[in-house]
């Protein structure tokens, strides 16, 4: 996204932008990066926000696939990307969301069970998450759902995208009620919080010059 503003440093007369190949390698670090978080949250049995959290939740309820469901509830949220963010951020999105969903699949196959300490598992999934996020957001992608709401609201209205999705991400918690127990879901809670205050105390205008 355009994170060009009036605080950029005097004398600047343009955006150096990321070439083609700092942006697929972006794009792999930062979604392999949440796909690991996503990881250790699983192996602890909590849940995030988002439509990753959602795809978490209904997979706990119901047994199916992460990777298949965290594409599927993702598909209406392409459209309002391509509405208000363009064609090139959407496929962006796209292609991030399709790499998570595949690399989701993988981190089992080459790590196996994992036995960890569920604060340990919540906190360090999400901070990774969170790092992921900014690594995708940077290079003008996202991983749909409510990124993309939060990221509009963020360049229209001004609000905290972190903000923002931390508000939304209120409802997937504590929608987790009904599938997880409740003291997985108060984890769940802080680890959400910590993920969003990573996206909201890094993520601003005119903080970061590269597009």
């Amino acid at each position: 996204m355009d994170t060009t503003t009036a605080l950029a440093p005097t004398g600047t007369d343009a955006v150096v932008r990321h070439s083609a190949v700092e942006d697929v390698l972006g794009m792999v670090t930062g979604t392999f990066t949440v796909s690991l978080g996503l990881f250790l949250l699983a192996t602890s049995g909590a849940v995030t926000g988002g439509t990753a959290g959602l795809a978490m939740l209904l997979g706990y309820a119901g047994g199916l696939s992460f990777s298949v469901l965290f594409l599927a509830v993702n598909v209406p949220f392409f459209a309002l990307a391509v509405w208000k963010k363009g064609w090139d951020f959407t496929l962006r999105t796209v292609l991030a969301v399709a790499l998570v969903a595949g690399l989701a699949a993988v981190h089992p196959l080459a790590l196996g069970g994992l036995s960890l300490h569920p604060v340990y598992a919540v906190l360090g999934g999400n901070l990774l998450a969170g790092v992921g996020l900014l690594i995708l957001f940077r290079h003008r992608a996202s991983l749909g759902g409510f990124n993309i709401l939060a990221l509009i609201l963020q360049e229209r209205l001004g609000w905290r995208a972190g903000y923002v999705q931390m508000a939304l991400d209120t409802a997937v918690i504590l929608a987790a009620f009904a599938v997880v127990d409740p003291a997985s879901v108060l984890l769940s809670a802080v680890g959400a919080v910590v993920l969003n205050l990573v996206v909201a105390l890094n993520h601003r205008p005119g903080r970061y010059l590269g597009a």
